[in-house]
């Protein structure tokens, strides 16, 4: 069985810390990954005690270069999906700064970005 949003990204946003994962459905592998968290990305910001769109911009540049080491810069044709709504809705955040930041700086970086839309889900309240 072949999934056709085989490659999405994942955000965990904290007031702390930023990270950004793209995930390969099929088998369920982490193919790319980076956060606020690695030393290098963490030594070359200025959050002190919160992170910002600068750092959720520099965690996105950061994801875009690995994955075009891993050769997936068009998601093998079909894209790296990105839901923004559910990523804001999963912390409960007002404010999509960050989320929009790293996705992007992803699209700056070359990468094919998919978004999906889910107006049609009336379950979803619209920011």
């Amino acid at each position: 069985m072949t999934v056709l949003k085989r490659y999405v990204q994942r955000m965990f946003i904290s007031l702390k810390y930023i990270t950004a994962n793209v995930v390969d459905r099929n088998n369920g592998r982490i193919v790319a990954t980076a956060s606020t968290v690695e030393h290098a990305i963490k030594n070359s910001l200025e959050c002190g005690r919160s992170c910002n769109a600068k750092a959720a911009t520099i965690v996105g540049e950061v994801l875009a270069m690995r994955l075009k080491v891993e050769g997936l810069e068009q998601g093998q044709g079909r894209g790296i999906h990105v839901d923004v709504n559910k990523e804001v809705e999963k912390k409960g955040f007002k404010n999509k700064t960050k989320v929009w930041s790293v996705v992007n700086a992803l699209k700056n970086n070359g990468i094919r970005v998919v978004l999906e839309d889910d107006e049609d889900n009336p379950s979803r309240p619209s920011y």
